[in-house]
C-alpha cells in the first residue's frame, strides 16, 4: 500500500513539473452584508447612556453625584483613590532660570510611590501674597515643555507663538503661577523601549497595561493633575479658590476630564478636544489614550462637560478643526448649556476660533478674567 501511495505522489509531481499551479479565490457576494461600520453604529446607538442628561429622570444633584462617581470608576481614578488615598505628593527641584518678569523652574513631582512627573513651574515676580494657579497639560508632542516656552526648533516656536500654545507663558504673564506638566506616557515617563526608539509617546503600552488593572491613561493624567494641585496648595503661594486648568488637543482632553472629576478646579478651559464621541474619536483614527472603556454607557461629551456645572467652563474650538469637528461641538454644547441651566449657577461658553486645530488665547483669557470678576477676585 505504501508503494502505491508513493508511486501516485511521484506521478503527480512529474505531471505538475513546468505547470503553473493556480489557486482560485472564490468570489464573495457582499450585497446586503453589514459592514464593520454598520456594526459599530448599531453598538453606539444602543449605548446605555445612563447619565445622558436629556433622558435623566432624577434630580440635578443626584445626577451630578452619581455620574461623577461612575466616571471616576470608569477612568480608574476611584481605584487609585482607594489604593493611594492617603498618598502625599513630594517634589524635587533641578534648576531655575531668570526669564525677566518671571522665573522658570524644573521640578519632578512624585504623584504615585513610583511615578515622578516632570513639570515646569513659571513664577511671576513682584506678586505679594497668594495668587491663582494654572495647570497646562500638553497634547501629543515630543517636546513636553512647549507650553512653558521651551522650543527645540522654529516649528516649535511657530506652534507655541503663532498657534498660541505657550499657555503656561500666557498664564505667568497674567500673574498666575503656571505649572506645565509632562503628560503620563510622554517625555521621561515613556517606556524604556520607546525612550530608546525616541517614540513620541508610550500611549499604546500604557493603555494595554492600564486596561488589565482597571485604569486608563486619561485617568492617570487626571490623577497627576489632582496631585499637582495637592502639592501646589501645600507648597506654593497659591489661592485654592483660583485653580484653573487649560490645555490643547490631548491636553484639552485631560483638562475636560480633570475638571469633571476635581471640583477644586474653578475654571476649566479645554481646547481642541470637544465634539461628540461618534463624530470625533470614533470617526477617525486617534491615539489609543482617547478611548475610555464604557464611556458611552455613561453619556456623551456634552454630558461629561455638564459635570463642570456650577463652576466656569469655556470650550475652545476652531471652526476648521478636522479632528474634533465644530458641528459636533455645537450639538453637544447644547446639552451642556441645559445642565448648567439646571445647576442655576456657574457659566459655560463655546468659543469658536477662525481657524483649525490650535489654541485661541483671546477668547480663553477674556472668559477667565470675566469668570474671576464674577467670582469676586
Amino acid at each position: 500500500m505504501k508503494k502505491i501511495i508513493f508511486f501516485l505522489f511521484l506521478l503527480s509531481s512529474i505531471m505538475l513539473q513546468g505547470q503553473e499551479v493556480k489557486y482560485i479565490r472564490p468570489e464573495v457576494d457582499m450585497t446586503g452584508f453589514p459592514s464593520a461600520e454598520d456594526h459599530f453604529d448599531r453598538l453606539y446607538s444602543g449605548a446605555e447612556g445612563r447619565y445622558a442628561w436629556r433622558s435623566w429622570k432624577g434630580s440635578y444633584k443626584k445626577w451630578q453625584k452619581h455620574f461623577r462617581s461612575e466616571l471616576e470608576k470608569t477612568l480608574g481614578v476611584a481605584k487609585m483613590k482607594e489604593e493611594m488615598g492617603n498618598f502625599v505628593p513630594q517634589a524635587r527641584q533641578f534648576d531655575s532660570e531668570d526669564m525677566g518678569a518671571y522665573t522658570r523652574e524644573r521640578w519632578e513631582i512624585l504623584t504615585e510611590p513610583d511615578v515622578y512627573v516632570p513639570v515646569v513651574i513659571l513664577r511671576p515676580k513682584g506678586i505679594d501674597g497668594k495668587t491663582g494657579l494654572m495647570v497646562t497639560p500638553h497634547g501629543h508632542s515630543k517636546n513636553t515643555e512647549l507650553y512653558a516656552g521651551v522650543y527645540w526648533s522654529e516649528e516649535d516656536r511657530s506652534l507655541a507663538e503663532d498657534g498660541e500654545r505657550n499657555i503656561a507663558v500666557q498664564a505667568v504673564q497674567e500673574g498666575f503661577i503656571a505649572i506645565a506638566p509632562t503628560a503620563r506616557a510622554f517625555g521621561k515617563t515613556r517606556t524604556e523601549e520607546d525612550l530608546r526608539a525616541d517614540a513620541t509617546s508610550s500611549c499604546h503600552d500604557y493603555m494595554l497595561h492600564d486596561l488589565l488593572i482597571g485604569r486608563t491613561p486619561v485617568g492617570d493624567r487626571v490623577w497627576d493633575i489632582m496631585k499637582i494641585i495637592d502639592w501646589s496648595i501645600a507648597n506654593l503661594p497659591v489661592d485654592p479658590r483660583k485653580i484653573i486648568v487649560s490645555g490643547h488637543s490631548g491636553g484639552g482632553t485631560a483638562t475636560l476630564y480633570a475638571g469633571a472629576v476635581d471640583q477644586r478646579i474653578s475654571i476649566c478651559v479645554p481646547s481642541g478636544a470637544f465634539s461628540s464621541y461618534e463624530g470625533s474619536i470614533l470617526a477617525m483614527r486617534h491615539c489609543e489614550c482617547n478611548y475610555i472603556p464604557g464611556m458611552l454607557d455613561l453619556g456623551n461629551m456634552g454630558d461629561l462637560a455638564g459635570l463642570l456645572s456650577g463652576r466656569y467652563l469655556c470650550i475652545i474650538q476652531g471652526k476648521d478643526d478636522g479632528i474634533f469637528p465644530v458641528d459636533g461641538a455645537r450639538s453637544e454644547f447644547e446639552k451642556t448649556k441645559e445642565i448648567f441651566s439646571a445647576a442655576g449657577k456657574g457659566k459655560c461658553a463655546l468659543e469658536v476660533g477662525d481657524g483649525g486645530h490650535r489654541y485661541y488665547k483671546t477668547p480663553a483669557w477674556n472668559f477667565i478674567h470675566a469668570a474671576l470678576d464674577e467670582m469676586g477676585y
